[in-house]
């Protein structure tokens, strides 16, 4: 059937290609909040199926959901299916136009007819004889179906009479009349669900109907229930294998679905009419569904009950036992080393452990316990550590000392460590004092949780993380609980406990309720109403459940074993304790058992007297000794039922010894007399008919083992048939059974190995064929009824999250841990493929699989025609197929393999691997990890190493998954559950659009959707991978949509959260106030913040381009473009782009309102310290939003106009170099000055990496450069330069401090240098002595005269160093020179200094050392260990410093000064007329020296003379001060701070102006290709050193700017990314090319002067010629000119 898809437009995506879409309404109710609520089915449709191709036609059966869904919801989801008056549309009737051409008169008549159809057809059906049914009897029924298929008439077929016409037509042994009855359910079901449920439930409540029916009949009823239940649960199992269910059970399976769902719909129908009633009939109403709540939760869990016996889930959790699931949020991802489970329990065989004090897990909640441990703990108490705690580990014993106030509040003396240490209280364990202590061996796991911690009971750590930190979880935070509602049982385990209340037998019951409750509880009569509402003790509880264990049978007790409420309140050592203990030990035993019967055979018998039942039956206490007893009253003659009957009751209560006796058949062949022992009982045991209510079918893979042994006797293999054919014939639902083991293809082999000579055999064969077409509807059933169940535990999980009511369902988490069994169980071998199939010498294809190396399969044919063929067992997915190979096979061995995959072996076309194989292989992996079941993998040999032919192959190994129900369980749950929040999140963005205040209630929304779902898990979920798949899609559902929606911009530009976070910055200052509005609305922005970044990023999907959303109702709800967007990375990419926009629009504010303040360097580190601080606020120290922070600020700064950003990096600089100088005062105010300065480096280092690092770079310099020379090197240059080294690009300042460190090593050189050379001297004039006196006493007088001569002529000769040595012997003391090499590469003098002449500005005793200095520096360009580079000459300025002594004053003053002063030591007086023309200086320069010479605080006077230009300095006469002055006095002229509206600064900004245009003009020449950023550099540098650029004019203007770097380039590369002009290719990064065209903008530059009026003249030109001859980056020979930016 085909229906057509109204609501295409509305689709949700739930997975890759999968939609859902908004179909019909089914019903409406009355929520728990009092509103309407409406059932919508959703369509389950994949890409494809959706008719996007233009077809509206989808399939009626397709899947399905139904979601209960709210007004809001469904106007923000689908606004279509709601009508003008705003109610929801319902469906059209077909039939209603039917029913209005139908008066009440017609009606009448026709009732009038079918009553007296059915009378009649009651009488034929009485009077029918023989097997042939009369024709009058077969019209009937035919005229009464056509009745039935009239909608009105719907009613007058709820007659009684009519089930008791059905039910004889059914019972009947004629098929015509079975299918007569069959085509009138069918016919009375086809109008709605709820009818048709009723009919089956009617029919199936018959009292004894199971009497009644036959094994046909009951097929029919079941057919169908199969019919009716297939389009409403269309739920594949593939892959899984499904138990045999026989009929009978299936049968009350059905029957207890049938009044779950009746009870349910009945559940539906109350709340609607609770809507529509006074408040007096509301109650009663209310009554009535508090009634059926309980009913429906008994039912389910009765349904459950069945379903897992059926399933044989109990027997497989008593072997695997309960997994745990470690305490951790479900939302954040867990460690990678984290396991599944706890440890093994072999840690710790046993620990000391006190019984009078309450461990953690007996509590519901973290509070409680921490209260209870703090009002019962006492000094000198014992306690253990339950958690690690920073240097305690979980474990650790100590004694409790004494607690405070304080936090942690706890201090212990822990033995571990000696001393006591402070801890939490629910982090311990009380264990009293020393005499209440014993050693406790435990079996429940406790042990577990002391040692791990890790427990799924036992308190989670994280949830007691303090409030004030970032990280605590905010939607698992400790509830107060009431101090009495702690001490008695929730209503979910109050029903869990009286489900077992009510199936115990009636005395059982009423003693229960009699001398238990009732005792208890005052006497109180209790009814069934007073039951459900009753508020049990924990303690009454506790006797409850040792009183149940001995009433109840093997399978109810089975069931409370498994519950909730006995693992948590139950006894702790129940299995020594039980009355009949043989159903722990037989779940103990049966393995052990059987292995003991296969090694029977092995051993003597004389070792073993006893008969094989007797050995056979050891271990099974009591229900063991019965089946030996039944067997003696079985092999007696005359054999009465009274004898056999009650053996057989106890069976059927304890049946593991009659499935151990039936296994008895699955062992070895040798043990022939056992089976024949055990099938002379079973052959036996048939022929009583209260023998086929035993659970044959489970232990009935046993018989067919030892059908399909090859190694069976005949003789047994002959009775075991006669067995099979009584069993068949008394029921043939064991028929129905054997066909689906397989037994007609074992019963035809082994008549083809013996021959055919097997009595019954073939009769069997027939009757096993016979029922396939009801083993096919058994199967269908069993997926029906499981499907069924497991939609509605899911409705029932929905109906959770929308009410936030508990789930009061008994077993629940029982049903919900047997769906999420993962696969951890590898299948091997042959038990992922049936068969395998090879190319040539079949005979040998076992040695493929026998597991032996040293043997092979060998091919035989041509090159490339050899394959090996598996077919793969159904919906086993390969983890791993190797094939096994050996070198020694030489040319045998495979050099080239290649796997195929397909449907069939005619339909191998998908090519799945290609394999070299290497000569030194042995095992070479073909396939890995696929998701997709293929049925026939074939494996083909291309060819053979060395050329050979044929091949050998060593063996294959498959691993594979063992198929489970969690993969389909899982893909339900996150469908149901993605779409339940993927609407919700729609209709709350839907709210926050329409209002953005209500963005304020999302925290709480989410906190409440959040800890639900975290609850759920932490109770029915039983596993970590069920809880992170339940929390994943959970949070791609709700918190990613959200957030896209939130963090998207409007029409406005302004997105929702983006207005929040600005409201938030802006009242931060009103919010210290803890009473104010501000304080509470701040407060809420932080739990939604908080919430939104606790789960980190996974993984980084692709960017997603950002879109503006249309303000007020969003009409699109194309949830599509969401579907990649679900990982909690896109969470955290969109927060941080939303956090940089904040940001960014709050700094561009404050620049724009405060960059002209004089102290806007320390309002604007105020605001961005404000700023971190609000991000640490609202996100914690995350490193993405710090990174976003600084983006924004960056983003900010980018805006700035050149000139504009100059002046804010001026203005940086000039508050660092003042900060610099200010901590060298010392004491407070230097400290503070410290502060100020670390507090404004944090914030410079926004500035790495953005083209205004090269203006700040550039004016911090010329800054440091004053500072270095007026004060000196200090260790805060280094450090600030080591943690803002970033923001200058051209490392210029690191340069300066290496050329200082340099100096210093020069200087030391040199001094070396002069000792030397006073050495020399000192020496030779020695000599000269010693010979002028030698001489003098050896030749006379004129010798002496000529040795004067010679004398002069040396004295002639060293007049070339008379300069250098003419302070050498100065009697004065002598000053301490330091000389300052400064490179012009990194220090800013080309243009600032003037030359000095040392000859006429400097004394002659100055002079000479620099004269020696010049001369060492010459000497010392031949060792490239002082300085690298070719020999540079020293050129001498007047930058620099001095101390100069006068009287008792120290003064420090620049080298000027110090020339100055030096000068009026010889003249009393001196005009500045006269200082100019023997300097050179400039007159300003000269004037900045002199002003604080003669200031107060100067030894110098300035007089003005009429007759003297500028005046005369004379020195100050020291009687004319009140006072003498001593000490240092600083004079050195002050530092004097560019301007950024300087022609320096408009130099700086022409020189980027042209850069950009060369950058732009050399990628447009290149195109879309672009260019590699290293070459696009070198092409700017080559066209700046070598084209006719810049112009002549400009050169001249910009100075020391004309010079040209990498980094300047690349910092204007920076530049163009940041503006869009320039662009990066997504493949390849590195590559660069142009973006946008640029727009040419009226040179207009905004004034930076206050005070000025009008713009500042234009700072740009339009255009710029520039020639390409010779130039590397033109595209063609002629001349090209192009505008600029600004």
């Amino acid at each position: 059937m085909v229906g057509e898809l109204r609501y295409r437009e509305f689709r949700v995506p739930l997975g890759p290609g999968l939609h859902a879409y908004p179909d019909e309404l089914v019903r409406q109710r009355v929520g728990h909040d009092g509103h309407p609520e409406y059932q919508i089915r959703w369509l389950i449709l994949r890409r494809g199926e959706d008719g996007e191709g233009g077809s509206s036609q989808v399939d009626c059966k397709a899947e399905h959901i139904l979601l209960w869904m709210s007004n809001d919801e469904i106007y923000a989801n689908c606004h279509k299916m709601l009508g003008e008056d705003g109610q929801v549309i319902r469906p059209s009737q077909e039939t209603a136009g039917e029913a209005g051409t139908l008066d009440k008169s017609v009606l009448g008549e026709m009732e009038t007819d079918v009553k007296s159809l059915i009378q009649r057809a009651l009488r034929q059906l009485e009077e029918c004889v023989g097997t042939i049914p009369p024709a009058p009897l077969l019209h009937t029924v035919h005229v009464l179906s056509a009745y039935a298929s009239i909608e009105p008439l719907t009613g007058v077929f709820k007659d009684p009479r009519v089930l008791d016409l059905l039910m004889h037509m059914l019972s009947s042994p004629d098929y015509q009349i079975r299918w007569s009855a069959g085509r009138m359910i069918q016919a009375l079901a086809s109008h709605d669900a709820g009818t048709r449920t009723q009919i089956l439930l009617s029919l199936s409540q018959q009292e004894a109907i199971e009497k009644h029916l036959d094994f046909d009949s009951r097929c029919a009823l079941l057919a169908l229930f199969a019919q009716a239940t297939l389009s409403e649960h269309p739920m594949s199992f593939e892959g899984i294998q499904l138990p045999q269910v026989p009929g009978r059970l299936l049968f009350s399976l059905v029957k207890r679905y049938l009044h779950v769902t009746s009870l349910l719909d009945q559940l539906n129908d109350s709340a609607a009419e609770l809507g529509a009633q006074n408040s007096s009939a509301a109650e009663e109403l209310s009554g009535e569904r508090g009634r059926l709540e309980l009913e429906f939760s008994m039912a389910m869990g009765t349904l459950i009950s069945e379903l897992v016996q059926a399933m044989r889930w109990d027997w497989a959790s008593s072997r695997q036992g309960p997994s745990a699931q470690s305490s951790c949020s479900i939302f954040q991802p867990q460690a990678a080393d984290a396991g599944p489970g706890l440890p093994p329990a072999q840690a710790l065989p046993s620990f000391r452990r006190s019984r009078r004090f309450r461990p953690r897990p007996e509590f519901a909640s973290g509070n409680t316990y921490a209260l209870y441990v703090r009002d019962t703990l006492q000094p000198g108490m014992r306690v253990r550590m339950l958690d690690d705690f920073e240097e305690i580990s979980a474990g650790d014993e100590g004694e409790f000392r004494q607690s405070n106030n304080g936090v942690p509040p706890v201090q212990v003396l822990w033995e571990s460590t000696g001393r006591t240490y402070w801890v939490h209280w629910h982090m311990l364990e009380i264990l009293g004092f020393e005499e209440d202590i014993e050693d406790v061996v435990e079996a429940d796991g406790y042990q577990g949780s002391v040692v791990s911690g890790a427990q799924a009971v036992a308190l989670p750590s994280w949830r007691w993380k303090p409030m004030t930190e970032l990280y605590a979880v905010p939607y698992v935070l400790p509830e107060d609980e009431d101090a009495e509602e702690s001490e008695h049982l929730t209503q979910a385990e109050w029903w869990e406990l009286l489900f077992f209340i009510k199936k115990l037998d009636g005395p059982d019951h009423q003693e229960v309720l009699q001398d238990i409750l009732q005792e208890n509880l005052d006497g109180e009569i209790l009814d069934d109403d007073i039951l459900a509402e009753l508020a049990v003790p924990m303690e009454l509880a506790q006797d409850l459940l040792l009183a149940l264990p001995q009433r109840l049978d093997d399978s109810s007790l089975r069931d409370l074993l498994n519950c909730r409420v006995y693992r948590k309140y139950g006894p702790k050592a129940l299995a020594g304790q039980l009355a009949s203990p043989s159903l722990l030990e037989a779940q103990a035993k049966p393995q052990e058992s059987a292995h003991a019967s296969r090694v029977e055979a092995k051993e003597p018998l004389t070792q073993c007297p006893n008969t094989p039942l007797q050995r056979l039956m050891e271990g099974y206490g009591p229900a063991g000794k019965s089946v030996l007893d039944l067997e003696q009253a079985l092999s007696s003659e005359g054999t009465q039922d009274s004898e056999v009957k009650p053996f057989l009751l106890l069976l059927q209560r304890q049946p593991q010894p009659f499935l151990a006796l039936m296994r008895g058949l699955d062992t070895p062949a040798a043990n022939k007399a056992q089976h024949l022992a055990v099938l002379r009982v079973l052959m036996r045991l048939v022929d009583f008919p209260e023998a086929l209510l035993l659970p044959w079918h489970e232990a009935m893979d046993a018989c067919m083992a030892c059908l399909r042994s090859p190694d069976t006797d005949r003789e047994v293999l002959q009775e075991l048939i006669f067995f099979l054919h009584r069993l068949a014939s008394v029921s043939r639902d064991y028929a129905v059974v054997l066909n689906q083991l397989g037994a007609r293809d074992a019963i035809s082999k082994a008549l083809e190995k013996h021959l055919g000579k097997l009595e019954l055999a073939q009769e069997l064969r027939d009757m096993v064929f016979k029922c396939e077409k009801h083993a096919h509807l058994y199967r269908k059933l069993t997926t029906n009824i499981l499907g069924g169940c497991i939609q509605m535990v899911l409705g029932q999980i929905e109906d959770h999250r929308r009410t936030h009511r508990p789930i009061n369902i008994p077993f629940f988490d029982v049903f919900l841990r047997y769906l999420c069994q993962g696969s951890s169980v590898e299948v091997k071998e042959d038990k992922c493929w049936e068969k395998v199939e090879v190319s040539s010498n079949p005979h040998r294809a076992s040695k493929l699989t026998d597991r032996n190396p040293k043997t092979y399969w060998e091919s035989n044919g041509s090159t490339g025609s050899h394959y090996i063929t598996l077919h793969m067992r159904q919906g086993v997915l390969i983890r791993q197929l190797t094939m096994l190979v050996a070198g020694e096979d030489s040319s045998y061995m495979p050099a080239s393999v290649v796997v195929f995959g397909g449907d069939s072996t005619s339909s191998l076309n998908t090519e799945l691997n290609s394999v070299n194989v290497m000569p030194s292989a042995s095992r070479v992996t073909l396939l890995e990890n696929l998701n997709r079941f293929w049925p026939i993998v074939q494996i083909r040999i291309k060819r053979c190493q060395q050329g050979g032919i044929d091949t050998r192959i060593r063996g294959l190994e498959v691993l594979g998954p063992k198929p489970t129900f969690w993969p389909v369980f899982r893909e339900q749950l996150c469908r149901h559950t993605r779409l339940f929040y993927m609407v919700r999140a729609q209709a709350w963005s839907q709210d926050i659009a329409e209002d953005r205040r209500s963005l304020l209630h999302l925290s709480s929304r989410l906190n409440g959707a959040l800890r639900q779902e975290q609850n759920f898990a932490d109770h029915f979920l039983p596993d970590n991978e069920a809880a992170q798949a339940l929390g994943k899609t959970c949070w791609e559902a709700l918190v990613s949509p959200l957030v896209q929606n939130i963090t998207s911009p409007d029409e406005e530009g302004v997105s929702p959260l983006g207005w929040l976070l600005d409201q938030y910055l802006e009242c931060r200052d009103a919010a210290h106030n803890p009473q104010s509005r501000a304080a509470a609305f701040s407060s809420r922005v932080r739990r939604l913040t908080h919430l939104l970044v606790h789960v980190e990023p996974c993984e980084a999907p692709p960017a997603v381009v950002t879109t503006l959303r249309p303000k007020g109702r969003n009409r699109s709800h194309d949830w599509s473009s969401l579907a990649t967007r679900g990982l909690p990375s896109s969470v955290m990419r969109n927060l941080t782009r939303c956090w940089r926009a904040a940001v960014e629009e709050q700094v561009n504010s404050f620049l724009t309102s405060h960059w002209r303040d004089d102290d806007f360097v320390p309002r604007y580190c105020e605001h961005f310290h404000n700023l971190q601080k609000s991000s640490s606020e609202l996100f914690g120290p995350r490193a993405a939003f710090l990174l976003a922070l600084q983006n924004g600020c960056a983003g900010a700064l980018l805006k700035l106009p050149f000139l504009r950003a100059a002046h804010v990096s001026e203005q940086f600089a000039q508050h660092i170099d003042q900060r610099i100088q200010g901590s060298r005062i010392g004491g407070a105010r230097g400290m503070e000055m410290l502060a100020q300065l670390q507090r404004c480096l944090e914030t410079v280092l926004i500035f790495s990496g953005l083209e205004i690092a090269t203006t700040f770079e550039h004016y911090y310099q010329h800054y440091m450069a004053d500072r270095l020379l007026s004060l000196g090197s200090s260790w805060l240059e280094g450090a600030v330069l080591e943690q803002i080294g970033p923001c200058f690009p051209n490392r210029l300042p690191q340069q300066m401090l290496q050329s200082l460190s340099t100096s210093e090593e020069l200087q030391r050189q040199f001094h070396v240098y002069q000792l030397q050379r006073l050495d020399q001297e000192l020496l030779k004039l020695e000599d000269t002595e010693k010979k002028i006196q030698v001489g003098h006493e050896a030749s006379g007088q004129e010798p002496e005269r000529e040795n004067e001569e010679e004398a002069g002529a040396a004295a002639a000769a060293d007049v070339t160093e008379e300069e250098e040595n003419e302070d050498l012997y100065y009697e004065g003391a002598m000053p301490e020179v330091a000389v300052l090499v400064l490179s012009p590469r990194c220090w800013p003098i080309a243009s600032i200094c003037h030359t000095l002449n040392p000859k006429t500005c400097l004394p002659y005793y100055l002079r000479g050392t620099l004269n020696r200095y010049s001369n060492f520096y010459n000497k010392s360009q031949s060792y490239p260990a002082l300085e690298q580079g070719p020999p540079r000459r020293l050129q001498w300025t007047w930058l620099g410093r001095a101390e100069l002594q006068f009287g008792d004053q120290t003064l420090h003053v620049s080298t000027v000064q110090m020339w100055l002063l030096l000068y009026l030591n010889d003249l009393k007086a001196v005009s500045l007329e006269s200082l100019l023309a023997l300097s050179g200086l400039p007159p300003d320069m000269l004037n900045q020296a002199i002003g604080p010479l003669t200031s107060s605080r100067g030894p110098l006077d300035l007089h003005e003379q009429k007759d003297v230009p500028g005046g005369v300095l004379k020195i100050r006469d020291d009687s004319e001060e009140l006072r003498p002055r001593t000490g240092n006095v600083w004079l050195i002229p002050p530092q004097t701070y560019l301007r950024a509206e300087d022609e320096e600064g408009r130099n700086l900004e022409k020189r980027r102006n042209l850069l950009h245009c060369l950058i732009v003009r050399i990628l447009k020449a290149h195109g879309d290709e672009g260019l590699h950023i290293d070459q696009l550099v070198c092409l700017v540098l080559e066209a700046w050193q070598k084209g006719p650029c810049p112009p002549r004019g400009l050169v001249s203007s910009l100075g020391r700017g004309s010079a040209c770097s990498s980094t300047d380039v690349l910092s204007c590369i920076l530049h163009l990314l940041g503006k869009g002009t320039v662009r990066r290719h997504d493949e390849r990064p590195h590559m660069l090319s142009y973006a946008v065209p640029v727009t040419v903008m009226e040179p207009h530059t905004e004034s930076l002067n206050p005070g000025s009026s009008g713009p500042n003249p234009p700072l740009t030109f339009h255009t710029l010629q520039i020639r390409s001859r010779g130039v590397p980056y033109a595209s063609c020979t002629g001349t090209q000119s192009f505008s600029t930016f600004r």
